[in-house]
């Protein structure tokens, strides 16, 4: 191994972590959004290096408050890629949380096939039965947003709390707009425009479930 002070690079786990966010709270602009949503945004910024990103967050209701209270209750995590999943901490879900990832349960991608539909979306069905009080996490697929929002529209049942982060340059931007426009009196927190991804939507959910009773 070679010397360690060589690049004379921080090491010390807490000591980065607590850099990293003295540096986030130091660059980054606040002042639009409630206090409530300081500590989450402080981990989306983290997530992506981008401390812009306040700016472009965009919320209804009290997400902040619906989703650490979901999650404090036992609520499902219903995410749209195991991405999601994979960058959810389990060691501080408040309840020992289920994460649920429909993607590859059978039946989807020959579904999707067949209707000439995306998987993510056909996914998103089958979140039907444990959808009631749950805090959904989409950080992939526009598609995944856009057929939440059409089963809201049909009555399916509410979620406590929509983290909608999906990305990229076809529907990202609309399918975020569509939540701002169409969550009703569903609390929800997103970001606007093309950027997103699984990083952030699994910072969200790790930063709701850090959050003080």
């Amino acid at each position: 191994m070679g010397d360690p002070a060589a690049y004379g690079y921080l090491r010390d786990p807490q000591a980065i972590y607590d850099k990293s966010f003295a540096i986030v709270r130091e660059e980054a602009d606040f002042s639009q959004l409630p206090e409530s949503l300081h500590d989450v945004a402080v981990r989306l910024i983290h997530a992506c290096g981008m401390t812009d990103l306040p700016s472009d967050l965009a919320w209804g209701g009290d997400p902040a408050a619906a989703g650490s209270a979901a999650l404090r209750r036992g609520a499902p995590i219903l995410v749209d890629v195991m991405m999601v999943r994979h960058g959810i901490i389990d060691r501080v879900l408040p309840a020992g949380n289920q994460i649920i990832c429909t993607l590859n349960t059978f039946g989807v991608e020959k579904t999707a096939k067949q209707r000439g539909d995306t998987r993510s979306a056909v996914a998103v069905e089958k979140w039907r039965e444990d959808m009631a009080g749950a805090v959904v996490c989409i950080g992939n697929a526009p598609t995944a947003l856009f057929r939440l929002l059409e089963m809201l529209g049909t009555g399916a049942p509410k979620p406590a709390v929509i983290l909608g982060f999906p990305v990229g340059f076809v529907g990202a931007a609309e399918s975020k707009q569509a939540l701002i426009d169409g969550a009703g009196d569903i609390p929800y927190l997103t970001l606007r425009g093309r950027r997103g991804g699984s990083a952030i939507a699994a910072a969200a959910v790790n930063a709701l479930a850090r959050l003080p009773a």
